[in-house]
């Protein structure tokens, strides 16, 4: 079960969100809401994963911080949306399963591969904190902000309506 901490006003370059705390006992999990959400249909929604490597260290080879900002900037636009954090790093394997894992993807594997390769699940994240996050708002559907369709089916799978989706599309204009 999710619960909500606190709240306050978070000031971005992509405008005023409010940062809403949440914790389900184990982990802390944040939304950055923009405008009136609840009881909405079709709510750009955008799950993201924690990522030491893109978010702190500026990676360039993850696209991470580029999608945060994508999807900021896209909830900016329309006026309203959440963005919800989870810690959920390295697709739920952990920083570990980054570091393992470089290598494999440096030579062109897929990270979901390249995990499994190391001995880790392709992806062992669970959006049941993002659902209950997203009832908890009030949120009838999202527009979900992803590149990942499996993400989409997750969150059907713990309840949320999925009215549809919208890429990221971070790299397509680069090589």
């Amino acid at each position: 079960m999710i619960v909500r901490l606190g709240e306050g006003a978070l000031k971005t370059k992509f405008g005023e969100f409010l940062e809403v705390l949440y914790y389900d006992g184990r982990k802390e999990a944040f939304a950055l809401v923009m405008g009136d959400v609840k009881n909405s249909d079709d709510v750009l929604c955008r799950v993201h994963s924690s990522c030491i490597s893109g978010h702190i260290f500026n990676s360039i080879e993850c696209d991470c911080r580029e999608q945060m900002e994508l999807a900021q900037a896209s909830i900016e636009q329309a006026g309203k949306g959440v963005i919800i954090w989870l810690d959920q790093e390295g697709k739920g394997n952990g920083h570990l399963a980054i570091l393992a894992s470089r290598p494999l993807k440096r030579q062109g594997m897929s990270q979901g591969t390249a995990y499994e390769k190391v001995g880790y699940k392709a992806d062992a994240r669970d959006f049941t904190p993002a659902a209950e996050i997203l009832r908890e708002l009030e949120i009838r559907s999202v527009i979900l902000l992803t590149d990942n369709p499996q993400k989409a089916d997750d969150l059907l799978n713990v309840g949320i309506r999925v009215s549809g989706t919208k890429p990221m599309n971070v790299f397509a204009d680069q090589p």
